[in-house]
């Protein structure tokens, strides 16, 4: 329950709303209804020097992911990197907790997962991805790490959930109707419509972020021994699980490369602050006052929250007053 609450925490820190407590009620129902095991053993199905197969025996994912990543930093300690696969798994939260785990060991951290089907891919009117994020983070010596995390949709459901909550409409671009029409009606996804790949359409290069979509699903997935495309379970409540399995609950990919194995850990993070700086002084366009690179933004955020607090939307304190009730757990308002 600790393991699970800090990511919660963390990604409403960092401003990532859409993946904090915002997310715990449906967290709570995969345990009240059998999907998820709150007390999992996790047991190794293929193991060598510098690889391994984890099961989660249906964990949480916020408590598989970070066991896996654990794994993934002892094995790069003797391999030089370490890759760990993940099947029976759910929902992990968000990506760049677990990437950025492999910081404090001196080395690069990547997680990625694979996730609900609510994405069409380029061209196509059915739902057969989810949003399959993808997190790299990278040390450096004075500067702040490079933390990208990114979904390979232009955007995810939970900030679609956010636009309900809020009964704003959708950005064009974000989502298609179920005949395949761009639409801007945020629940459009719920009337069996279906987010878009990154690029949002042809033109666009949306056939690239279909491609790093797919990419992430095989790796977590097809190469775990989880679920993939289609058959991977929702999260979300309002799909219902497929009769048909092709593996074994969702599955993530999470990764660890010990920069010495490749040159000095300092040398290499005296080039990587060169980098951040340079790339932080590059001119601003117009209405912007500068450049970011990725982690700015969520850094600054955490910051902020971390002294003014976090704010939740009306909608997220009344699920948590629910979910409060169901458990007899105090809710201190």
């Amino acid at each position: 329950a600790a393991q699970a609450a800090a990511v919660l925490l963390a990604a409403d820190l960092r401003g990532i709303d859409s993946h904090g407590v915002a997310r715990l009620k449906n967290y709570v129902r995969l345990i009240e209804i059998g999907r998820a095991n709150p007390a999992p053993r996790m047991t190794v199905e293929h193991e060598t020097p510098g690889t391994a197969t984890l099961d989660a025996d249906r964990a949480l994912g916020l408590v598989a992911a970070p066991r896996a990543m654990a794994m993934a930093v002892e094995k790069a300690k003797t391999a030089g990197t370490g890759w760990v696969a993940v099947n029976n798994s759910h929902h992990f939260g968000i990506a760049s907790y677990h990437a950025t785990l492999a910081l404090r060991h001196d080395m690069v951290g990547l997680a990625m997962t694979n996730a609900s089907p609510l994405v069409a891919p380029t061209f196509s009117r059915d739902r057969m991805l989810g949003t399959n994020p993808i997190s790299v983070a990278v040390p450096a010596a004075t500067q702040p790490p490079f933390v990208m995390d990114m979904a390979t949709t232009t955007a995810t459901n939970g900030k679609l959930e956010i636009l309900q909550r809020k009964n704003l409409p959708a950005p064009p671009g974000w989502v298609q109707d179920s005949d395949g029409v761009v639409t801007t009606d945020c629940r459009a996804v719920e009337k069996k419509g279906a987010l878009l790949p990154l690029g949002s359409d042809y033109e666009h290069g949306s056939y690239k972020g279909y491609c790093l979509g797919a990419m992430v699903d095989i790796l977590s997935a097809v190469l775990s021994g989880a679920n993939y495309g289609p058959w991977a379970p929702p999260f979300v409540a309002f799909l219902n699980p497929s009769d048909q399995r092709v593996g074994k609950g969702i599955g993530h990919f999470l990764g660890a490369i010990r920069i010495d194995a490749f040159r000095p850990a300092g040398e290499f993070k005296r080039h990587m602050d060169n980098w951040i700086a340079a790339f932080r002084a590059a001119g601003a366009v117009q209405g912007r006052e500068r450049v970011v690179i990725p982690g700015d933004p969520e850094r600054e955020m955490e910051s902020i929250r971390a002294k003014e607090g976090i704010p939740l939307l009306p909608p997220v304190i009344r699920d948590l007053e629910e979910v409060a009730r169901k458990t007899g757990v105090p809710f201190d308002a």
